[in-house]
This record gives structure tokens, sequence and C-alpha cells, in this order.
């Protein structure tokens, strides 16, 4: 589990928010108040910081969880996806649901949200135990 496979799990774990966020598009844009333009995308969809501080984020859990994996010991796909389901689920989505609900965003975002995270520790997991 080298700097390569947090690359690598960081592409995966990117890749699968773009398919996962363009499938939701539509309830996620409404449940975040994102402001759409008369193309039906959102107004700032031009810009694309959001997508390197997602990437740059993204490979920061990658890392983290690459560190966190070799100290404990968790080697094989098996465990790895499962080590990652549980940094998604028991870690990460918790946060997401304190802050939709301090910021009284609708509970639809924070699903979605959890939904990508739960699925993106997990590919990272699985990439980091396999290569």
């Amino acid at each position: 589990m080298g700097f390569l496979s947090v690359v690598v799990a960081a592409i995966v774990a990117f890749a699968i928010g773009a398919g996962y966020y363009m499938a939701l598009a539509k309830p996620w844009m409404e449940a975040s108040g994102i402001e759409v333009g008369e193309d039906g995308n959102p107004k700032n969809s031009g810009s694309p910081l959001p997508y390197l501080v997602s990437f740059v984020m993204i490979l920061l859990v990658s890392g983290m969880m690459r560190h966190t994996f070799a100290l404990s010991g968790i080697e094989g796909a098996g465990k790895g996806l499962i080590s990652g389901l549980g940094v998604g689920l028991f870690f990460i989505s918790p946060w997401i649901f304190i802050n939709t609900g301090y910021s009284d965003r609708p509970w639809k975002l924070a699903i979605i949200d959890s939904g990508y995270a739960i699925l993106a520790c997990a590919a990272i997991g699985l990439v980091l135990t396999l290569l």
C-alpha cells in the first residue's frame, strides 16, 4: 500500500462520485439549493475549483485510510472493503448528518451525500488492499 495505491484509490473514488452525482443530479441540486441556469446545470458549473478541491480532499482521505490500514494490519480485499464501508458509514456519514442538521438543510441531502461517502470509502478501502 504505497503512494501509487493512494492516488489510484482517489481517482477511483472521484470517478464513482462523478457517476453517482450525475445519476442523482436533479434531486441533489434540489436538496442542496444550488442555483440552476437555464440549461439545467448549476450556475457555478464552469469553475474547475470545486472539482480540484474535491480531488485533493479525496486524496487526503485516501492517504489517511492507507496510513490507518497499515497501522491496523488491514490486508486483503474483503477486509479493505469492509473497513472502507465502516469509515464511510461510521466516521464520515455521521458528520454529514450533523452538518446538515445544524445548517437546516433537507435530510435528503444528507442521505445522498452519505451514500457517496460510503461507496467512495468502500472503493478506497478495496483499492488500497488490492494494490
